[in-house]
């Protein structure tokens, strides 16, 4: 898929939105009008399939698989690829989506057609920039995946996530600051407390980047008092 629209702050400076004219003045299937038009691409389907290493793959970088326009049976056909990429290939997924309500939705329709329960292979996350959105994990917990994340990304503000952390709602925390022509800034605070919330309640933890108008500062720059902080969900059922 490709295309998408903004639902909140944290939209504001989405890469998709400045990369998408330079793909589609090359030329770059999907992307030949409006980045706010959805396009659904099922040729592309198949491509995990190919892959004969096993890999993480973060879906649909360029579009929110759950989004309105996007419809269930295309969303089951996604989820159908994933599950048969785990047996095939041992793939893990990683679907991010800042609409849990709608993959909430989707899940009560279509989970008969998952007599096995939520592929362990698919994990689910939202995203979560400010306090204000933070009811989005209170949704995404009501979907049975074995890894729920939170992407807090861009962090716009401290965050206190105790609730969700503290019951079981989250496997995992990513955290990163905005990058781009107009970055707000990342208070390192933000990213150290959360790290601490999560560290108290067992929960992997990862910083990404911290953020920057003329550098991302991740990689080896993305530090937390001079320690690297890239930590993973670990499942029996995954390892």
């Amino acid at each position: 898929m490709t295309g998408c629209t903004r639902v909140s702050p944290g939209c504001d400076n989405c890469y998709m939105f400045a990369l998408y004219p330079r793909l589609r003045a090359m030329g770059v299937t999907g992307y030949a009008t409006s980045p706010e038009d959805v396009h659904l691409l099922p040729e592309r389907l198949s491509t995990p399939l190919k892959w004969k290493k096993p890999r993480h793959v973060f879906v649909n970088s360029m579009a929110d698989l759950f989004h309105q326009r996007v419809p269930f049976d295309f969303v089951f056909e996604t989820f159908d690829v994933m599950r048969k990429a785990a047996s095939e290939r041992g793939h893990v997924f990683q679907v991010l989506t800042k609409r849990p309500g709608r993959a909430v939705a989707w899940w009560d329709r279509y989970k008969d057609r998952f007599p096995e329960g939520w592929p362990p292979n698919i994990w689910i996350g939202t995203s979560v920039e400010s306090q204000k959105y933070a009811p989005r994990l209170t949704v995404l917990e009501r979907l049975p995946a074995p890894v729920r994340f939170v992407s807090a990304e861009p962090l716009l503000e401290r965050l206190e996530l105790a609730e969700w952390l503290e019951r079981g709602a989250l496997q995992w925390v990513i955290v990163g600051g905005e990058s781009g022509f107009r970055a707000r800034p990342m208070d390192l605070a933000w990213a150290r407390d959360l790290r601490d919330q999560s560290n108290r309640a067992g929960v992997a933890f990862f910083l990404k980047q911290l953020g920057g108008v003329r550098n991302k500062r991740g990689g080896d720059k993305a530090t937390i008092d001079g320690k690297f902080w890239r930590q993973m969900p670990v499942l029996e059922s995954l390892e």
